[in-house]
């Protein structure tokens, strides 16, 4: 799983604004927003505007409603099984994306797009159609649906797309019953679990996004580039989109979610002299275009990454090294992420291929006592800074739930989608997907706590005490990264891998801190996470995505800084290649 780590640089809001209306849902009809005497002609337009979207709800929720309840009904190909559970998730997404090099705009692209999952199963909770390395699942995508509110159309949609899926549930259905005869089953574990039915209409969530303003703006900021001849690439981006999510299942679950988020993302690449890549990036995450960084805020950011991106060109490069060293939260949440995260989400204890690190070690020490580790998708705010993995239902109509998964360092719990494991037969709401993939249980908000904590400065001085202890000139501080991945499965080796861009070698003689470049992360889960010694007390949010089998989900991290008795750095495995030969034309 790639884990692309995009910090927080400023104050966010939660990205849902949500409140419950059961009544709206329960009916087929969704009430008109009442008119309380408008004082203004501009009121009244914007009460005109609500009542169409409550118009617009309605129209596409009464098609998903009422092709799902005609194909419970009817839906039945003869000498074969009816379906016992069907859902639809449509998604109506709209976004402007805008990029730009040095002052120019290179693209922009405005568009609204529609697309529709659908899952259907036969059999029953206890044995249905879905079976491990099934990656169709129950599920359905289809990206080509109706862009205007028509109900005839989307029920014709609907229909094809049901239809499609129930003949390939029966068929998959008789290869799962036939591939028994020869599968020996060391544990019975039921297919998919009962959930109860859920109602709720979130609130509608206003979408102002002007992209004349920050057209302006990306090429003021990209602009600033042109004064370094350093500085082969770079370049500036800002996005906006809004998710309107309705589904809707056979056990009776109604549920409308809105969410928006905005992302301005900084980057610039240049070469070292020995010919070593190198980049650097910024990205800020909000739920509201007002609360992205101002003019001045992104010329400040623009001017510090590019003071790093010029101090690594000068930087010596990285020895191969095994020894203590500091990782900043930024850091340790990918560890924490990518070493424990994955490893305890559901579905990774049934699949066969994996390595099933965790599996047997319920109620077991896996990790140092000092530290408990919590998932709480339901946490919208830490600290004044709101969390993107924050969401109020999963993508399987299941409420988020707040999850203890290791506290004390003894294992308590996994992450849960409805595909049980042994010995839990109820998901815990964090199954999830992006858009065609079937939904499994991963990761939200996860948050590390300890109760083994020092200041910055302490970390420092126990980083220095464990290299005198083991007789190392230096260690190590790992204050940034790019991003990370890790192998779960038992055909390889149990690892994982980070590349760190800001590094810098602490000498045990006198403290000195210089920067290095040219540095990744390599380990194994198990031992690397038993070496933390100590943590920090500074705790950040990391704001970031995710790219495992269900798609590209928002996620989030707390996390600490933390000391390792041990971590293994290696050269980076980049090419060095030359330069361009000519100097940029600006400096001509």
């Amino acid at each position: 799983m790639k884990h692309k780590d995009l910090k927080v640089f400023t104050i966010l809001l939660t990205a849902t604004a949500l409140f419950c209306l059961p009544k709206s849902l329960s009916g087929e009809v969704l009430p008109a927003i009442e008119a309380a005497s408008p004082n203004s002609h501009s009121e009244q337009e914007g009460i005109k505007e609500r009542q169409e979207k409550g118009r617009n709800r309605e129209i596409i929720l009464r098609a998903l409603k009422k092709e799902l309840k005609r194909s419970q009904k009817k839906l039945k190909m003869e000498g074969h099984q009816k379906p016992y559970f069907i859902s639809y998730q449509l998604k109506d997404i709209y976004e402007v994306n805008i990029s730009g090099r040095y002052g120019a705009i290179y693209n922009m692209e405005d568009r609204r797009y529609r697309n529709l999952y659908g899952e259907v199963r036969v059999g029953d909770y206890k044995f249905d159609n879905t079976y491990e390395g099934d990656w169709g699942g129950g599920g359905y995508y289809d990206p080509s649906l109706p862009m205007e509110d028509n109900e005839d159309a989307f029920r014709n949609k609907l229909w094809l797309i049901t239809d499609n899926k129930y003949k390939a549930a029966i068929s998959g259905y008789l290869k799962k019953k036939g591939s028994d005869v020869y599968k020996v089953k060391e544990e019975s574990i039921d297919s998919f679990s009962r959930e109860k039915k859920h109602f709720h209409l979130g609130e509608s969530i206003e979408f102002n996004f002007d992209p004349e303003i920050w057209k302006k703006r990306v090429r003021e900021v990209s602009s600033y580039f042109k004064g370094f001849p350093e500085i082969i690439d770079s370049g500036m981006g800002v996005s906006g989109q809004k998710v309107v999510r309705y589904f809707v299942n056979t056990e009776g679950s109604q549920i409308v979610t809105e969410d928006s988020l905005y992302t301005v993302y900084l980057n610039a690449m240049a070469k070292a002299p020995d010919g070593m890549s190198l980049e650097n990036y910024r990205h800020f995450f909000t739920p509201r275009e007002n609360e992205l960084p101002d003019r001045e805020e992104l010329m400040r950011e623009v001017k510090s990454l590019i003071d790093d991106l010029l101090a690594l060109r000068e930087a010596p490069t990285m020895e191969p090294y095994s020894g203590p060293a500091i990782l900043s939260p930024e850091v340790a949440s990918l560890l924490f992420h990518e070493v424990v995260g994955h490893r305890l989400e559901g579905e990774r204890q049934n699949e066969e291929y994996e390595g099933m690190t965790f599996k047997e070690k319920l109620g077991d020490k896996i990790i140092p006592s000092f530290l408990t580790i919590i998932d709480d998708p339901t946490l919208n705010v830490y600290d004044g800074i709101s969390l993107t993995g924050c969401y109020r239902f999963d993508n399987e109509g299941v409420p988020a739930h707040k999850v203890v998964l290791i506290e004390d360092g003894v294992l308590k719990n996994f992450l849960l989608s409805r595909t049980p494991i042994k010995g839990f037969n109820r998901s815990n709401g964090h199954g999830r997907n992006s858009s065609s993939e079937d939904p499994r249980a991963r990761m939200g908000n996860l948050i590390i706590r300890s109760t083994n904590e020092l200041s910055p400065e302490q970390l420092k001085k126990k980083l220095i005490s464990e290299c005198q202890r083991q007789n190392k000139p230096f260690g190590f501080l790992l204050r940034s990264i790019i991003a990370g991945e890790t192998n779960t499965t038992k055909f390889g080796f149990q690892a994982f891998k980070g590349t760190p861009i800001m590094v810098y070698k602490i000498y045990t003689e006198d403290g000195r801190e210089e920067l290095v470049r040219g540095v990744e992360i390599v380990g194994t889960p198990l031992s690397s996470i038993n070496k933390i010694l100590v943590t920090g007390n500074d705790y950040e949010v990391i704001n970031s995505y995710c790219v495992a089998e269900s798609g590209y989900i928002p996620i989030s991290t707390i996390a600490p800084s933390i000391l390792l008795s041990e971590i293994e750095l290696q050269r980076t495995s980049s090419p060095k290649t030359k330069p361009p030969i000519l100097s940029p034309p600006l400096f001509e």
